[in-house]
């Protein structure tokens, strides 16, 4: 198995827990049922990768093509329980800035231009989460691939379990809207209305469009600088988007940030690539060739496990 399936096991063990803990008991059956159906599907990558092109292409790309229906539980289990903790983000709003920054901020620079520079960002985020692994996967770069899927993967499942943990509602629902220039153009009337079709109620903070974005950006620089590059602009556009738009309060932008940049930290400390690590254990002997039966011994060590004998390479 690889390291994506592992975390959605994880992920699916976690979100059980919270469902004893949070919903209905009439209610925790259905659920168990989804999360058994998740782990069967889960145990059928490692098969499926093996039995061909479209195997492959499943065992790849399953996590982004189930992250939706995920989000929506999330959503629809913090509803079921009816609980939020906005008064304590308010408070953390406003002991760090003074104000409310996502109230503020559209009503004090009402732009036409503004909105739709901030919007567009916004939206941005969906072509954000898909860039980086369809870049390296169109590519032949698999590897890599499959480490920015990794990455991006793990930054949702730690934003779910948090919602799950510490439901939010964020200023769209908490604040009335703003009615001004800024609100009356085309693209932030769309967006509104499309965020009021998607959004999961609970999962403002921390702000996963921040994390992930943030996350595939930081995938995406250290797999492809350039791709990675490309992607900064948008992702900074989401973030400030995010308080514009009114739809997360500042801290949960900043709290995406956090979780991003630590994910991807951690996922690329946990999955160096063989010559990464040999570099940093010759050190000053880097100079030095090694003989051809510590090269074999320590590429074996270094091969991460779960990649498959056939997948895992040297390049």
């Amino acid at each position: 198995m690889t390291s994506v399936d592992y975390w959605t096991l994880g992920y699916a063990v976690v979100a059980v827990a919270a469902f004893v803990w949070r919903v209905p008991h009439e209610r925790i059956p259905s659920l168990l049922a989804i999360h058994a159906l998740l782990v069967v599907l889960v145990l059928m990558m490692p098969r499926a990768r093996r039995a061909g092109p479209v195997g492959r292409f499943l065992g790849d790309w399953y996590p982004l093509l189930i992250v939706t229906a995920l989000y929506t539980e999330v959503g629809l289990v913090n509803l079921a329980d009816g609980r939020a903790h906005d008064r304590i983000v308010l408070g953390w709003e406003q002991a760090l800035f003074g104000f409310q920054p996502a109230r503020e901020w559209i009503r004090s620079n009402p732009s036409t231009w503004l909105s739709w520079i901030l919007y567009l960002g916004y939206l941005a985020y969906y072509p954000i989460i898909a860039t980086a692994p369809l870049a390296l996967w169109a590519t032949g770069q698999r590897e890599a691939m499959r480490q920015a899927m990794t990455t991006i993967m793990a930054t949702f499942y730690v934003c779910y379990t948090i919602f799950l943990v510490f439901p939010v509602v964020g200023p769209r629902l908490v604040f009335a809207a703003a009615d001004n220039v800024a609100t009356q153009t085309m693209i932030a009337q769309f967006t509104a209305r499309f965020i009021d079709h998607v959004a999961a109620w609970g999962a403002a903070f921390p702000s996963s469009h921040v994390a992930v974005s943030v996350a595939a950006t930081a995938a995406a620089l250290r797999e492809w600088r350039a791709l990675g590059a490309l992607l900064v602009v948008p992702t900074a556009l989401l973030a400030l988007g995010s308080v514009y738009g009114q739809f997360h309060y500042a801290v949960d932008v900043l709290a995406g940030l956090a979780v991003g940049l630590a994910v991807a930290a951690g996922v690329w400390l946990t999955s160096r690539r063989p010559w990464e690590a040999a570099s940093e254990a010759r050190g000053s002997t880097l100079d030095e060739p090694a003989t051809p039966n510590q090269s074999s011994e320590s590429a074996e060590r270094a091969i991460p496990e779960g990649t498959g004998d056939s997948e895992a390479r040297l390049r």
